[in-house]
């Protein structure tokens, strides 16, 4: 299949007869320092026409529209998480590939092959490429870019809603000027990775 400049390679129509779907992958919320990082695994139909791109090119109105798009028209999907305690566990990396593989283990339909994007691939039992960048370049990943993009803003929209103070709203969770200044007038809640070194300073010079 030929791909024009600026376009996105659909795989879908790649899959052997009979074999299985290609899927894609991508997560985000590696950087915050609070709430869960998230996965989430997308098997296109081929006659797929929706706009898609890299979930950090589209506004929150183009994300929010797609994913209701892509959640109609996808032959399967799934989103998946590890929580801050498992990032803290495991690590972020670690943690960050649990949650692509409890994405790519929720699929219903069979697999031929997973498409990545990044530098690695979960521990899963199917063939698996690393694309870097693939967000931008195959439309499977860019597909699961905005469902994980969504649902993680929504986990942030919620946690403003219980704790206003904090900002969430408008830094989702990452360690920005005004998020560090909030975090320090404040306080912790639940949620919070305390591996991350931010969180972690904050905690040491917490009065005794």
């Amino acid at each position: 299949m030929s791909v024009q400049q600026g376009e996105l390679n659909f795989f879908a129509s790649d899959v052997a007869a009979g074999k299985g779907y290609v899927v894609g992958v991508d997560e985000v919320g590696r950087g915050p320092l609070v709430g869960d990082v998230v996965a989430a695994a997308v098997i296109l139909p081929e006659n797929c026409a929706l706009p898609l791109k890299d979930s950090k090119a589209l506004s929150d109105t183009k994300r929010n529209r797609l994913t209701k798009q892509i959640k109609a028209e996808a032959l399967d999907f799934c989103i998946a998480r590890a929580t801050p305690q498992e990032i803290d566990e495991l690590n972020i990396l670690h943690a960050t590939m649990l949650a692509m593989q409890r994405a790519v283990d929720g699929l219903k339909l069979p697999i031929e092959k997973v498409l990545v994007d990044g530098n690695r691939c979960p521990d899963i039992p199917h063939p698996c490429e690393a694309i870097v960048k693939g967000d931008g370049k195959v439309a499977e990943i860019s597909a699961a870019s905005i469902l994980a993009k969504v649902h993680r803003d929504e986990q942030m929209l919620a946690l403003h809603e219980r704790y206003p103070q904090y900002g969430f709203d408008s830094h989702k969770g990452y360690p920005t000027k005004l998020h560090l200044e909030k975090l320090a007038e404040h306080g912790l809640i639940p949620g919070y990775r305390h591996s991350f070194k931010p969180v972690r300073n904050f905690i040491v010079h917490l009065p005794k």
